[in-house]
């Protein structure tokens, strides 16, 4: 399973944002949208908020192909509705693309990138099982 970050901006109003939010409850979301994401082989998407920013988690399985969905979303009138909408909450990064909503995002650190950090002393420290002190 493939891992792919993706940043937006909102537009820095809390009555758009808080309306961003309500739909992307499970609730509230079309569900021929949530159905189109998991037909694209896309496993899990998850959307964070920090002020305006968002982040988007995605993990994508195998059959997962970028062109292909972007051509479907495009062919979807119920997806370019809802792009639609969802733009109006929605402004582009200033170093996106003409037209870029979604901005990859490039991994610089990952831990999972030092093998030898599994055999230097005091790394092997269960977080389940730690003491903390109050002084």
């Amino acid at each position: 399973m493939a891992r792919r970050l993706f940043v937006l901006d909102l537009r820095d109003d809390a009555q758009a944002i808080a309306e961003y939010e309500r739909w992307h409850r499970p609730e509230s979301i079309w569900p021929e949208i949530a159905a189109s994401i998991r037909a694209a082989g896309i496993q899990s998407m998850e959307i964070f908020r920090a002020g305006n920013r968002l982040v988007m988690l995605m993990e994508t399985g195998p059959s997962f192909d970028a062109a292909a969905k972007a051509a479907a979303d495009a062919a979807d009138p119920r997806v370019q509705a809802w792009e639609a909408l969802m733009g109006s909450f929605q402004q582009p990064l200033p170093f996106a693309e003409p037209g870029q909503k979604w901005v990859p995002m490039a991994s610089i650190f990952s831990l999972d990138d030092m093998p030898w950090l599994d055999e230097m002393p005091g790394t092997d420290i269960d977080p389940t099982n730690s003491v903390q002190s109050d002084s």
